[in-house]
């Protein structure tokens, strides 16, 4: 008996691809696993924001496919505006998360699990890494989009409790004309022991490396990068402004394992290019296609169901995915990184390091006290 699986797709500004990149992901993922027998239904949710797109979209996955299981690029709280619906279908919500917000409370809620990349964490634990290479001063730097979400308490969080002191803030315009760094002079100046706690994506991430070499050329400060910035199909675009550049990735090009190889090869047959987004695809069909069996063992159970994911892993393309239980997010390794010149006018991350004590990490990083940080956005990071 064929079974279903529903995706809902964004839109997005920055990464115009994304919603195909995911579908890509999750396709030929099935298409490696052999799962002929689930077939996946599409829906669009625009840009993430609209509480009722959003609701009705998974409604019709819900009624009019039959979809047990519903993979879905949402935030948090999006994720919690379709609780009631998941609880009252008796449904299983599967959350694609690129972890750039995060929930003040971490809920156990059991028709919801996060398969997340965790940028906030990433972002914490790329201000530890700052200061844990000496650096005691940092400036954060960001944009108008990147910084509405809470990766920027993230960054500082991290930073702070590590030892380190903010000592300059500085957001840019929205559009490329409005972007500058010539606000950074003068804390460069004031502060030429310190490094640079960077939040960007997308275009954004070119135009931060094409102004630091225009306004600094290789004597800018150290700059520190969390998992988006590191983002492989933008950066061998960016200029390379020289200098030292590091960060966190949740994922690489270059992680010489076989499943990587495979994810890679895979996606390029389709005429893509592998990156976050066709990886998120592509390890939510791998929970989505084992919650299909679960569901359909055990008469939709979403609770049971979601009580044994908690037990599932996989070797995927970064390495070992899990569950931590009690918030029902997914965690996997990360890696220190350095961001060097490709020699062709671009840039190529260099995996310096796995990050073996992830959950440890992790548990600190969601026991840490938010106090006044919070975002009221909606929408889901890079969906605009």
């Amino acid at each position: 008996m064929q079974q279903t699986i529903g995706l809902l797709l964004p839109r997005s500004t920055y990464y115009t691809g994304l919603s195909f990149d995911l579908f890509e992901g999750v396709r030929a993922s099935l298409k490696q696993l052999e799962r002929d027998d689930i077939r996946v239904v599409t829906e669009n949710i625009g840009f993430g924001t609209d509480k009722q797109l959003c609701y009705k979209a998974a409604e019709e996955l819900i009624m009019h496919e039959n979809a047990t299981v519903i993979l879905a690029y949402i935030g948090h709280r999006m994720a919690q505006v379709l609780r009631p619906l998941f609880q009252a279908a008796n449904r299983l919500l599967i959350v694609l998360d690129a972890g750039a917000n995060a929930p003040h409370e971490w809920p156990e809620t059991p028709n919801i699990i996060y398969h997340s990349f965790h940028n906030t964490f990433g972002s914490w634990l790329t201000a530890k890494r700052a200061v844990n290479d000496g650096f005691s001063q940092g400036g954060m730097v960001t944009g108008y989009y990147d910084g509405g979400y809470l990766q920027t308490w993230g960054i500082c969080s991290g930073f702070t409790e590590a030892g380190g002191n903010i000592s300059f803030n500085h957001s840019t315009g929205y559009n490329k004309n409005d972007f500058s760094m010539l606000p950074l002079k003068e804390h460069t100046e004031n502060h030429p022991n310190g490094a640079l706690l960077s939040i960007f994506s997308g275009d954004y991430v070119q135009w931060y490396f094409e102004c630091l070499k225009e306004v600094f050329g290789e004597n800018h400060l150290p700059v520190y990068l969390p998992p988006f910035a590191c983002e492989e199909t933008m950066l061998k675009n960016a200029v390379h402004p020289g200098g030292l550049i590091k960060g966190i990735a949740a994922w690489s090009y270059h992680l010489d394992n076989s499943a990587n190889k495979i994810f890679i090869a895979s996606i390029e047959s389709s005429g893509r290019t592998a990156n976050l987004f066709s990886l998120l695809g592509w390890e939510g069909a791998i929970i989505g296609a084992e919650a299909v069996n679960l569901m359909s063992a055990h008469k939709n159970n979403v609770a049971f169901v979601a009580d044994t994911l908690n037990d599932f892993s996989f070797e995927g393309p970064r390495g070992k995915v899990y569950f931590h239980a009690p918030t029902r997010h997914t965690l996997a390794p990360m890696y220190e990184t350095n961001i060097q010149s490709n020699g062709n006018n671009g840039c190529s991350v260099v995996v310096e390091k796995q990050i073996n004590e992830t959950v440890a990490d992790f548990e600190a990083f969601i026991a840490l006290p938010m106090k006044d940080a919070i975002s009221g956005w909606y929408n889901s990071y890079t969906c605009i």
